[in-house]
């Protein structure tokens, strides 16, 4: 990898319609086995494969790496949040519960709470180990199997994350994994026997997923793209504004969904805050991302650095200034001369009607709006098909509240951005999806409630 990048790594192939049905079968018999184990049980198997995973944090993060193109840096983030993702719902599993209703005369009814069956989750390509835990780690908690389908792009890590399972103690066969792009994806959602679908990516293809998955009353969970405001309040502490910028933006090389990449800058600090984001921009480096000092490594491939390439320059010739960056990077070693890096850029003069301000960009593109007062900024910031997220940086807490209740996302920040603990619900409004990822949201959305009614005397009967 360090020596030839845009290399054909591996080959494999795509899952068709006989594979896929293989795979749901045998994720249908291991779920028999699974869904009648306690939660107890499913809590030691699940904590087994976090243990594995922390055991393996440095070889699983190289490889998704090699996978990805992002930092070790960052590689080695997405790893823990893994982990840490199924000992959270390990320790959910044995405390799932229904509740018990007392009634009249002695009767009484009561809830069971009740897993789906076989799940399919389908991942995108920015954190393909890390989705593929967020997603199974809740489904198996709740007695589920799941097939899941990585994006084409990065096929290869979650492969690691199926033997991992293995190793840890889950039937043969709950979870699955099968290779392929749209055909495959399509196979999945109008299978008879998948329960659930949760997909992770765009738009269109969320509206697909959604179309096909109404022929057979499927339950879907959607956490597709955004176009998030970062709300810079001249109270602020600057430097902070400045690096919570900097995370809203240039992650995995700006290829993050709930990126706050219109960033609205109060006017009595845009000139001091614009230079400040310019300097600390510029001083990223760019490079190998197997190297430890690495701060932003190749994106994905070269058709989507040629789409990124493609915003920057409308947004010149629609009167954005660059600031800074926006141009291919040729790092020094001459081994690296192949990789899809860009310099990370900052677009300044930029209006609201911009097609840069409008449409998601998914890569390192930053665009710099000023505003007035705290009504206009709300009105603005909500003046988008996109709700993902949202963040504020300002002192006055009680602003800070009231503006983040204001807005129309399904993940706010204040004073930080871009944090993602396993803890708290992740998802969207409007066109960024529905359903929630992460918490004990999650929960809701891959169990079914089932209610029993006992009468414990005679039959009430009209007839």
């Amino acid at each position: 990898f360090k020596t030839c990048p845009g290399r054909v790594l591996c080959k494999l192939p795509c899952s068709g319609e006989k594979e896929v049905d293989l795979a749901v079968q045998s994720a249908k018999a291991a779920f028999k086995i699974w869904s009648q184990m306690s939660g107890m049980e499913r809590c030691r198997v699940m904590l087994e494969a976090a243990r594995i995973i922390r055991e393996q944090r440095e070889e699983i993060a190289t490889m998704e790496t090699i996978n990805n193109g992002k930092s070790i840096f960052e590689a080695r983030v997405d790893i823990d949040i893994s982990w840490q993702c199924l000992e959270y719902y390990a320790g959910l599993a044995g405390s799932l519960a229904g509740e018990h209703i007392q009634l009249p005369g002695g009767s009484f009814g009561y809830t069971r709470r009740e897993p789906l069956g076989v799940c399919v989750g389908i991942g995108a390509w920015n954190y393909p180990f890390q989705i593929a835990c967020w997603k199974s780690g809740p489904a198996l908690a709740c007695g589920n199997a799941m097939v899941f389908k990585p994006s084409p792009f990065t096929p290869i890590s979650v492969v690691r994350l199926a033997e991992i399972f293995t190793e840890a103690g889950v039937p043969k066969g709950l979870f699955n994994v099968v290779q392929g792009g749209a055909a495959t994806g399509q196979f999945l959602c109008q299978h008879p026997d998948v329960a659930k679908i949760s997909f992770t990516g765009s738009v269109p293809t969320g509206m697909k997923i959604m179309e096909m998955a109404a022929k057979g009353i499927k339950p879907v969970t959607l956490e597709l793209g955004g176009k998030s405001p970062l709300i810079i309040f001249s109270d602020s502490d600057l430097d902070n504004a400045v690096k919570g910028a900097l995370m809203a933006n240039f992650l995995t090389q700006g290829e993050v969904c709930c990126n706050g990449t219109r960033v609205f800058v109060e006017r009595k600090i845009l000139d001091t805050f614009t230079k400040e984001v310019v300097k600390c921009t510029q001083k990223i480096k760019i490079g190998d991302p197997l190297l430890e000092d690495t701060r932003m490594g190749a994106l994905i491939n070269r058709p989507h650095l040629n789409r990124v390439q493609g915003f920057i320059k409308q947004a010149k010739e629609q009167g954005a200034e660059v600031l800074c960056g926006g141009d291919l990077y040729v790092p020094d070693d001459p081994k690296l001369k192949n990789g899809y890096y860009m310099r990370p850029c900052v677009l300044g003069n930029c209006k609201d009607d911009m097609t840069c301000v409008k449409e998601e960009i998914f890569g390192p593109v930053m665009a710099i709006l000023p505003f007035d007062t705290e009504e206009e900024v709300v009105e603005r910031a909500n003046a988008t098909k996109f709700g993902l997220a949202g963040g504020v940086f300002t002192r006055d807490i009680q602003k800070a509240h009231r503006v983040v209740a204001a807005l129309k996302a399904g993940m706010c920040f204040i004073n930080n951005y871009n944090a993602s603990p396993v803890e708290l619900p992740f998802g969207g409004y409007k066109f960024s999806g529905f359903g929630r990822e992460n918490g004990r949201a999650a929960i809701e959305y891959y169990s079914q409630l089932k209610t029993v009614c006992v009468e414990m005397g005679d039959v009430e009967s009209v007839f």
